[in-house]
């Protein structure tokens, strides 16, 4: 008998099933779309769910189209979110164009806009010093004027960024509702380059009032010339670079009334001018007040608000190196005193010592005269900082 072998296959009848296509790619966006009266300060959030973000433009006043300008902003190393890294522009219509990529390679794209509320008063920059690519000395402040009142201080000085070449720990300083100043703990070291960037388009300054303004402006700090001048001695030391290189007769503030005092402390040279009309007018005494006075001098190194200068003074070389007898200057002969306004930068140091009148510290740019925790006090944040690295 013949045996006839067989053979079975198990399995289905059935064909075997592919995998599943992925889903989708979701994207979600807020502000959402057609939004109105969003807040500058609004975080712009894109979001992608089931794949990742391969593309994100927030534009300010344009679309797709190229015109307007896009916004700054980070993604997320899963690349599933993105957040803006800065304010908007009030009143500024944003068009947010994203992409995101499913698993399987798919795209899904998105538009959107939406608008930010305008501002009921727009906050400019007054003046900001020193000037543009100014070469300063090392007892510069920077100094920032808004054209109006800011009470939201907090946020904008977060917005103020301090960029410089070599290390510096410093602060700013509120003087008053329209004026912050940044002055490092101590002087500048010579030689370094400072950035100062203003983020500030779109940071509410008040209710309902924001700023409208960013900006860059850079400066750079000379080599360190130190001068003091000393009322006791009647001399006038002047370092460059730690080494001595003038030392000049000099006479100081006479005294007897207050206000005729050399104003002891830290200044600042804060301009040099040529000619100068002194009059005595200007502190409270006028023609037919004994002692009134009018006087074109030369040769002019401005170191406060109160009218007082290095300048040069031929009526009193003799007195020049033996005693004061100035209205509250300091004298010094007409070469020295050409000498010293042409070698003068703006914020050299001029330390006086040896009056009991102090220098109030606002009384010019004498913002030295503030101890390192009064000036921190003043900041908006109640803190220091280390600057930027350029």
């Amino acid at each position: 008998m013949a045996l006839v072998a067989s053979c079975a296959v198990g399995g289905s009848d059935e064909p075997a099933t592919q995998d599943k296509a992925a889903a989708d790619a979701v994207i979600n966006v807020l502000p959402y779309g057609k939004a109105k009266n969003v807040a500058p300060d609004t975080t712009v959030l894109v979001a992608a769910q089931g794949g990742a973000l391969s593309a994100v433009t927030v534009r300010a006043g344009g679309g797709a189209a190229g015109r307007g300008t896009v916004m700054k902003g980070v993604l997320s190393a899963d690349r599933t979110k993105w957040r803006s890294s800065r304010s908007m522009s009030p009143g500024t219509t944003y068009t947010v164009s994203a992409t995101a990529t499913n698993p399987d390679g798919k795209q899904t794209k998105v538009e959107t806009a939406f608008t930010t509320v305008q501002s009921t008063a727009a906050v400019g920059i007054k003046d900001i010093t020193p000037q543009k690519g100014e070469l300063v000395g090392v007892g510069m402040p920077i100094m920032i004027t808004f054209d109006k009142e800011i009470t939201n201080r907090v946020d904008v000085e977060r917005n103020l960024r301090v960029v410089t070449s070599k290390a510096i720990e410093g602060a700013w300083h509120w003087v008053d509702g329209k004026t912050v100043h940044f002055r490092p703990r101590d002087y500048w070291p010579s030689h370094t380059k400072v950035k100062l960037i203003g983020q500030l388009n779109g940071v509410e300054v008040d209710t309902g009032r924001y700023a409208t303004q960013d900006f860059t402006h850079e400066f750079k700090v000379g080599r360190s010339q130190m001068s003091v001048v000393n009322t006791d001695t009647h001399m006038m030391k002047v370092r460059r670079d730690g080494e001595v290189i003038k030392n000049f007769p000099i006479s100081a503030g006479r005294g007897g009334t207050w206000k005729y005092y050399t104003t002891n402390g830290k200044h600042v040279a804060m301009s040099m001018e040529p000619v100068v009309i002194m009059d005595s007018s200007t502190v409270g005494c006028g023609p037919g007040c004994p002692g009134y006075y009018r006087q074109t001098v030369y040769s002019n190194v401005r170191i406060s608000n109160s009218g007082e200068y290095v300048h040069g003074a031929p009526w009193s070389v003799g007195s020049q190196g033996n005693s004061n007898v100035s209205h509250g200057c300091v004298n010094v002969g007409p070469e020295n005193a050409r000498w010293f306004m042409k070698n003068t930068l703006r914020g050299d140091p001029i330390d006086v010592v040896g009056s009991p009148r102090q220098l109030e510290p606002f009384n010019g740019w004498g913002q030295w005269q503030m101890s390192w925790h009064r000036w921190v006090k003043g900041s908006a944040v109640s803190l220091a900082f280390d600057t930027e690295k350029l």
